[in-house]
């Protein structure tokens, strides 16, 4: 589904990139969770050092690899159906960190320098 230019949510979620869901990584299983629903688009963004509540910092130095860096999944569509979206996945939202936040979606064409038409 293409978003049309305008406002929109955009939800992120953040989960640790060893999470898993039924023997699968958790950041997969909601993308592919995202991608059924038809959701407008949805990415996962790999950490090399983060930490949370666990207070644990988590680093990819290689003196001190880590298999448990952070993993932000977002996904950009309208309003309400990114708050039924996070209904229906709630229960993979266990140990996550989720955020909501508006946003305004510009499809480059609309974009012009001040002045042009």
């Amino acid at each position: 589904m293409t978003l049309p230019a305008g406002p929109a949510t955009r939800l992120t979620i953040f989960v640790n990139e060893n999470d898993q869901w039924h023997h699968r990584p958790l950041h997969t299983e909601i993308v592919h969770r995202a991608h059924r629903a038809g959701l407008a688009g949805a990415s996962t963004f790999h950490g090399s050092a983060g930490f949370g509540r666990s207070d644990t910092l988590h680093t990819a130095r290689i003196l001190s690899l880590s298999d448990d860096l952070p993993c932000a999944i977002v996904i950009i569509d309208a309003a309400e159906r990114i708050r039924d979206f996070v209904a229906q996945i709630e229960e993979l939202l266990v140990e996550a960190l989720v955020t909501l936040d508006e946003v305004e979606v510009v499809v480059p064409a609309v974009v012009r320098p001040e002045g042009q038409s």
